[in-house]
């Protein structure tokens, strides 16, 4: 029986990861445009492009991390030999280089970007597949995916916290242009009014803060976490082939079907979330505090008030029919945020639709999880070879490709509504741009997802049948 201080443990890797996760969900087109410098067309493709990277990275890292056997284990060794290169690459992908060769700032960006995806896959990849490993007993593995998703939760809660932090440090500072103070037209200082403002370093050293803490709590998860079960290959205990295991995943309906699904609500999560702060500057005319921070640490206490419902929810109606079921609840309040009016009324109706949609995503959040255990049980038991590494790499595939398509749409919709950083007049256009990533383009992501799991066939029924065989082989 595990510990509970392993189970805590656990769940504080996916707290270090989290903490750059919603960066990455939240503020990376914002970052790269108003922060960074790039055109919101390069900065869209910059994101998209680099996602073609993670389409190899991602499984060569499960491949790897499958096959890798030490003293520690074969997942849990990365949790100590990646934190710090981690850290570094986080905070090198925030740094905004004083250049003035745009050229070259093109090349920092996408160097630092896909340096930081690969330390990101390279700890992310095992430390799902760690859930496989921290134990046998299937009681015991959905605890471990709750307090994964609980400090999941609760880092990104701290990320978001340490940025409202920041924001409010620097309103009303005098705004710096090339190391002079800059002066309205009496004489006086202008002051920062929203983090659009901020200067570069003073971006770069929240985010160091970030990454020192993601640094001690990955520590932490090595310190605390044991791997419990060896996985045997095969069966008989012998290897299989690179090539065999890839085969067997470009035949897997399920998992092609699973992946598509969770890259869909991934999609719905960043594209709100990198389009509030234009919603609350452009829409409703105010600072962007309220949009950028408060209003989106507000969704993650209402996704995690929306964990604990997906349990009792999967067992009485089944990991498909809720997830599918979440999904239409999430379409369903997301099409009004496209018709609100900006008004204190339409305030207030954009603040309930974002908790409810919240919720909902909150509660599709383990069952991803828990669905992609399914998979890895379902294709041991069709092929006969464990592939558990390889299998969740596609989570943490689908994690990156979602955020990233989202944060590209964020950028390139702008850019094709004419949005240019430095004009603070909007346009029907924009606005037009800005509601739909907020309200129906998010309902859409979601009518796909629920076609997607109409089609995914590992129903509770069949994977009662699946684990039945596979006990039965395992003896």
């Amino acid at each position: 029986m595990a510990k509970l201080s392993e189970k805590i443990g656990y769940g504080f890797g996916d707290f270090a990861s989290s903490m750059f996760w919603k960066i990455f969900s939240y503020f990376i087109p914002f970052f790269y445009v108003s922060i960074f410098g790039l055109k919101p067309a390069h900065a869209a493709f910059l994101i998209l492009i680099t996602k073609l990277y993670d389409a190899v990275s991602d499984p060569v890292m499960g491949l790897i991390a499958d096959r890798t056997d030490t003293k520690w284990g074969k997942y849990r060794p990365y949790l100590l030999w990646i934190a710090v290169p981690f850290a570094i690459c986080g905070v090198l992908m925030f740094y905004t280089p004083s250049v003035s060769s745009y050229g070259f700032k093109i090349f920092y960006a996408y160097f630092t970007y896909i340096l930081m995806m690969t330390a990101y896959t390279a700890i992310n990849v095992p430390y799902g597949a760690m859930l496989g490993v921290v134990t046998s007993d299937p009681h015991e593995k959905s605890e471990f995916s709750s307090y994964r998703m609980f400090f999941a939760y609760i880092g990104s809660f701290v990320s978001m916290g340490i940025f409202a932090i920041f924001e409010e440090s620097i309103k009303g500072t005098p705004r710096i242009v090339d190391g002079v103070p800059l002066l309205d037209e009496l004489g006086n200082p202008v002051l920062i009014q929203t983090v659009k403002e901020a200067q570069p370093m003073q971006f770069t050293f929240v985010v160091s803060i970030v990454a020192v803490l993601s640094l001690i709590f990955f520590l932490l998860a090595f310190k605390l976490t044991r791997e419990h079960v060896k996985i045997e290959r095969r069966a008989d205990g012998t290897n299989s082939g690179v090539l065999d295991d890839l085969k067997a995943l470009s035949k897997n309906g399920p998992w092609w079907l699973l992946t598509a699904a969770s890259i869909c609500y991934l999609i719905v999560g960043s594209l709100r979330g990198g389009a509030a702060v234009y919603y609350f500057s452009n829409i409703m005319g105010g600072n962007a505090l309220f949009g950028s921070v408060i209003f989106l640490t507000i969704g993650e206490l209402a996704q995690l008030s929306g964990v604990p419902l997906a349990v009792p929810l999967s067992d009485r109606l089944g990991r498909k029919k809720t997830a599918i079921l979440s999904f239409a609840w999430i379409g369903l309040f997301s099409i009004p945020v496209s018709f609100l009016p900006a008004s204190s009324l339409g305030f207030w109706g954009l603040l309930a639709c974002h908790i409810l949609v919240c919720i909902g995503i909150g509660v599709v959040s383990p069952l991803m999880w828990a669905m992609f255990s399914d998979v890895a049980d379902y294709t041991e038991e069709k092929n006969g070879v464990a592939s558990t590494g390889l299998v969740f790499s596609s989570s943490s595939m689908a994690q990156k490709f979602g955020s990233a398509l989202g944060s590209a749409l964020v950028a390139g919709i702008l850019g094709l509504a004419g949005y240019q950083e430095g004009v603070v007049e909007s346009s029907a256009s924009i606005d037009l741009a800005v509601r739909g990533m907020m309200g129906y383009l998010p309902a859409a992501g979601a009518a796909i997802g629920i076609l997607l799991l109409v089609l995914y066939p590992l129903s509770t029924t069949r994977m009662e049948d699946i684990r039945a065989r596979l006990a039965a082989r395992r003896g």
